[in-house]
């Protein structure tokens, strides 16, 4: 079936109404059925969900593969993102009602954005997309297989020699401090998807999805065919979209003995193994398909290589070898520069204590995808990891100019601003409007919150002070539930000397999180100066208690966690700017 193309140019919107543009839009979408595998999208089993596919071409209608598609939506929290697969397509699946915007990115090729998109309840809608070749320095980045490895910025300035135990955190700073770093790190590492293919790391728990239409359809064929490969590979592949992996493993080694030179359901037995736990058995079925695509040249791409280089980091992590996921999530980035490659490659060395390598792979990633916020924001971590907070608050300002409604940035942001005592400039601008872009958002006002507190001159400073009081007020109304909020109208009462109010904000907090040590701390204090002593020391040793337990298991955590022991090659790497 033919299809339309769409270039950045053709459907960019520009010298045209909005409503003529999206008039366009939804005579286009509408006209084609909905085809291929779900990727990825907000929570799914929404009843009226929609769904958006297509595929990404070059002019001469050859696929892109491994082109990043965005797609932003209007009012919801999230950008989704998808790679092109071997024959160029992309799906997200799962959507809400809304308004969407598209953009599809790839080196050596012009950025193409497309939209608005209307999508209604239940709608199937279908947007193939053209990219056109990039003039200059940018289209040298493109690749054809077989013509050896895509040029890859330089070789890295660091080497990764090996692994030690995690007691040695490095870097300076309080408890607080060195616990945050340790949180964000954690959280870049959360961040991590792979594209268009579901990863061993990022399916959903098998419980969260109950058994749907299409899957019993496709059981019923299964089980009245069972010598198909088509029916069986098709049920797998449902099965792994679905997170029931160990179910998957069933119909698709049933596939895979009807035709094992098939690459997609090989790749997608080896995937299942390792979300089954059966991390040998996929690691065995990786590495021989390597072996054997290797030898099926031309046909085997760099993308295939790197795809599978990565699943044998996803292994080598979860299997408590750090060193080998590092170093072929390095082979993925080398073999196929793309965003996904890139930041897991990244997010591996951060997760592991190597900021300073980090910091070399994010720049480049950064540089290589200008538009991409979590590349932005796991570079502002990896400064921050290094110890430098003007840096790791620059480049999280500056993702958060790249899609200002979207939260994340601001809550990287926000999260470091609230335990150091200086505050960038920037910080200030970003959290003012992230607080008016989302007034309902409970972290938003808090955040906001504290950092005008920290802002005020002094005691004397009323308008400041009331200002941080009103966002704070209205960040535990939003959410009764956030400690740390009322936590710091607490001190900002006892600053004001209203112990009554602080004892109340102290007890508020403690009750919405009873593990937040510096509550019961610092109305501990408080009660000591009104004179009740035996509530002090009940306070003072519950804080002594949590203390104690936070410490202990950060320390297990350390026991138990691997650092890399690296070196660094150059003296202009980014080790040298802190």
């Amino acid at each position: 079936m033919g299809c339309f193309r769409v270039t950045a140019k053709q459907f960019g919107c520009l010298g045209i109404s909005v409503a003529s543009c999206l008039l366009t839009v939804v005579a286009l979408l509408t006209l084609f059925p909905i085809q291929g595998q779900a990727v990825q999208g907000p929570p799914r089993n929404r009843p009226d969900s929609a769904a958006l596919q297509g595929s990404v071409r070059d002019s001469t209608g050859h696929p892109v593969v491994g082109a990043t598609v965005y797609l932003q939506v209007k009012d919801y929290t999230q950008i989704l993102s998808a790679h092109a697969d071997a024959n160029g397509s992309y799906r997200f699946s799962g959507l809400r009602e809304g308004i969407y915007m598209l953009r599809v990115e790839m080196a050596g090729y012009i950025e193409a954005t497309v939209g608005p998109c209307i999508l209604g309840p239940k709608e199937a809608k279908r947007l193939d997309l053209t990219l056109e070749p990039a003039k200059g320095p940018q289209a040298s980045s493109l690749s054809k297989p077989g013509e050896g490895p895509p040029e890859f910025f330089d070789e890295p300035q660091f080497t990764v020699a090996g692994v030690t135990d995690g007691t040695n955190l490095g870097g300076h700073g309080s408890n607080t401090i060195v616990r945050t770093k340790e949180s964000l790190a954690k959280d870049i590492a959360s961040l991590s998807v792979s594209g268009d293919k579901p990863s061993a790391s990022s399916l959903p728990p098998a419980s969260s999805v109950s058994v749907d239409p299409a899957e019993m359809t496709l059981r019923a064929i299964a089980e009245r065919e069972p010598g198909s490969f088509d029916a069986n590979h098709r049920l797998g592949k449902l099965l792994i979209d679905r997170g029931k992996a160990p179910e998957a493993v069933v119909y698709l080694e049933r596939a895979s003995q009807v035709n094992s030179a098939n690459y997609e359901n090989s790749y997608l037995l080896a995937l299942a193994y390792a979300d089954a736990g059966q991390y040998q058995q996929a690691r065995t079925n990786v590495r021989a398909l390597l072996t054997a695509q290797e030898k099926a040249q031309p046909s085997f791409t760099q993308q295939d290589q790197a795809e599978l280089h990565h699943l044998l980091g996803d292994i080598a992590e979860k299997v408590g070898d750090p060193l080998e996921a590092v170093r072929e999530y390095q082979s993925a980035a080398q073999l196929n520069a793309s965003e996904p490659n890139f930041f897991d490659w990244g997010a591996e060395l951060l997760l592991h204590r190597a900021a300073e390598p980090a910091i070399e792979v994010f720049s480049k990633g950064s540089r290589l995808f200008p538009r991409s916020p979590r590349m932005l924001v796991a570079l502002g971590v990896a400064w921050y990891s290094n110890g430098s907070y003007d840096q790791a608050a620059k480049r999280l300002c500056e993702a958060s100019d790249l899609n200002p409604g979207d939260p994340q940035p601001y809550l990287f942001l926000g999260k470091i601003q609230s335990v150091e005592t200086s505050q960038s400039e920037c910080s200030v601008e970003r959290l003012q409007r992230f607080a008016k872009l989302q007034p309902e958002n409970a972290l938003a006002n808090y955040y906001y919150g504290v950092n005008l507190w920290k802002r005020r001159k002094g005691p004397d400073d009323g308008e400041t002070v009331a200002q941080a009081e009103s966002r704070l007020r209205r960040a535990v109304q939003l959410d009764p539930n956030l400690g740390v909020g009322f936590l710091q109208l607490g001190v900002l009462y006892s600053e004001r000397k209203d112990f009554a109010r602080a004892i109340s904000s102290y007890q508020d907090a403690i009750h919405a999180s009873p593990q937040l040590e510096e509550a019961h701390y610092r109305l501990a204090q408080i009660y000591k100066r009104s004179g009740d002593k035996l509530k002090a020391d009940e306070e003072l040793q519950r804080y002594n208690q949590i203390s104690k337990s936070k410490d202990e298991e950060v320390e297990r955590e350390r026991r138990e966690s691997r650092q890399f022991v690296y070196t660094l090659r150059s003296p202009a790497s980014g080790a040298q700017s802190r």
